[in-house]
């Protein structure tokens, strides 16, 4: 075990553990560290608390010290000069005809990197770009390419639920999100129903999918097998969360299915929840 305090450089960022030291931080606190790419000031989200050692990334670096007036200046500073950097950045992509979307400026604590976040369709030959930065600033220049979910955590906005984007607000990495789960969820596989303002599948489809899979192993699923009260039949529709099988009757194929529920049935061969072709090519790209 060891004593840590985690910082976050980003409103929503990942948190990234320190050695404090003999400091005893609160959160929100600004402190000064040392990270992989220079000195940097960040944000305490974590205050002072005892963490196992297999949770830290070796090797764990020292705080410096809390942050100063100066350093907080020098960091309200640096957000100035990002929105300039930003405007000339978006004439210097203008000038040499490249198809990209610059999302994001950042400089450095130290101003000894400014980095450059954008999105593009595919790759990009930015080199020229790069030296052109590269003389207007006079310091060292990053371009990194980014997804549409870091777009969308970086840019932020509103969900089809009318809520602040969860990549925006709380969601400190992103988690493998498939159309399976969208299917197994019951849910349309509308791409307008099921994506988020990224053009990718909602990150809210994770949320309970250990839930729905647990009631998928306790209830048949469609086109399963089943023996019912009235005889042996197929269930053609579910609705896991109150367990309500609709069955179609072998007795009596054309008439109209009856509702049972789960624990009045007993299953004889169950069925699969999967994605047809068809379904998999309709949906490409969302995931």
């Amino acid at each position: 075990m060891a004593v840590v305090v985690g910082v976050r450089f980003k409103d929503t960022g990942k948190i990234y553990y320190f050695d404090p030291g003999q400091e005893q931080l609160g959160i929100g606190e600004k402190v000064i560290v040392e990270t992989s790419r220079g000195v940097e000031c960040g944000e305490v989200a974590m205050k002072n608390q005892e963490v196992s050692d297999s949770s830290i990334v070796q090797p764990l670096r020292k705080l410096l010290r809390r942050a100063t007036k100066d350093d907080i200046q020098r960091l309200e500073e640096n957000h100035r000069k990002e929105k300039t950097a930003f405007r000339i950045c978006e004439e210097k992509i203008a000038q040499h005809g490249l198809e990209m979307k610059l999302v994001d400026v950042e400089y450095t604590f130290d101003n000894s990197k400014i980095l450059f976040y954008f999105t593009a369709d595919g790759r990009v030959d930015f080199r020229e770009l790069v030296k052109d930065l590269a003389g207007q600033f006079r310091t060292r220049i990053e371009l990194r390419q980014i997804g549409v979910r870091d777009e969308a955590k970086m840019l932020g906005g509103l969900g089809i639920c009318g809520r602040a984007f969860c990549c925006g607000t709380f969601l400190d990495s992103f988690q493998p999100v498939s159309i399976k789960m969208a299917k197994e969820q019951g849910l349309s596989l509308n791409p307008v129903k099921i994506s988020g303002a990224c053009g990718r599948l909602m990150c809210c489809l994770k949320y309970e999918q250990e839930a729905y899979q647990d009631l998928l192993r306790t209830t048949p699923k469609v086109n399963a097998l089943v023996s019912t009260p009235d005889g042996k039949g197929v269930v053609i529709d579910q609705n896991l969360l109150t367990r309500k099988l609709t069955v179609r009757l072998d007795k009596d194929p054309e008439g109209a299915p009856k509702v049972f529920h789960a624990s009045e049935v007993k299953l004889l061969r169950d069925g699969k929840v999967k994605v047809d072709k068809k379904e998999a090519d309709q949906l490409k790209g969302l995931e």
